[in-house]
């Protein structure tokens, strides 16, 4: 469709915290710090690991936790090493389909809200099921970028 895709993402490794009680924003911060040490060499081989995108949050309705995660690169998703902070983990995310509507621009958490509901409203015109209470939010740029700037919104189908 023209306002959003259908992806069949496969089975895969994740590096993942929650940050629990925060704003969204602050979540996004403090989450991508853990996660950035992991990959700077915090994990048990004491190895660099270089940065993927995109980076995700977890986002339910109602609730203050916020899931924050990097996708394991190819080369580590076999045998991802173990996050030596204990408030990191390896995920595995099972194969899905996603809806997914991408937009441009700096994306705030209002701004990430504004297109899921946008989305969730085109997938409802449309009768396709999925699963509303929750999305993920998904960045792929560093903040240093300025312009075609690339995020989306993920609604996982029924």
């Amino acid at each position: 469709a023209k306002d959003y895709e259908l992806r069949q993402y496969e089975t895969a490794k994740w590096v993942s915290t929650v940050i629990r009680g925060e704003t969204q924003k602050e979540a996004m911060r403090q989450g991508f710090w853990k996660l950035f040490h992991y990959i700077q060499g915090k994990n048990e081989k004491e190895v660099k690991i270089d940065m993927t995108v995109p980076v995700t949050c977890l986002v339910k309705s109602g609730c203050t936790d916020f899931k924050i995660s990097f996708f394991v690169p190819f080369e580590h998703q076999d045998c991802p090493p173990q996050p030596t902070d204990s408030d990191v983990f390896i995920e595995e995310r099972k194969a899905a389909a996603l809806f997914v509507r991408s937009f441009g621009g700096f994306a705030s958490p209002e701004k990430y809200a504004e297109e899921a509901d946008a989305l969730a409203r085109t997938l409802r015109n449309r009768g396709q099921p999925f699963h509303e209470d929750f999305f993920y939010t998904a960045g792929y740029d560093s903040p240093f970028k300025l312009f075609n700037r690339h995020n989306e919104v993920w609604y996982f189908r029924k």
